[in-house]
């Protein structure tokens, strides 16, 4: 069997991280942001500090918009 070599490997890696994204899976620092229900954000805003949720594409995130979400995670 060939080797990949790194060119393909990366090739690869970027086929991969569409088609996550087109599936709809987290990828990066929303991997610990989206939620499907409501309650699940309300626990992990909490977890993190925030004190409200809100909505972002149907899909519920913590704290009150994605700029005090980032805020609160890069103090993690």
């Amino acid at each position: 069997m060939r080797r990949l070599t790194r060119q393909m490997r990366c090739r690869l890696l970027g086929i991969v991280t569409v088609f996550q994204f087109m599936a709809g899976v987290s990828v990066g620092a929303h991997s610990r942001g989206i939620y499907d229900s409501q309650t699940d954000a309300e626990v992990r805003a909490k977890e993190i500090g925030c004190i409200t949720v809100h909505q972002n594409n149907g899909k519920w995130m913590p704290c009150s918009d994605e700029r005090e979400l980032h805020r609160q995670l890069r103090k993690q």
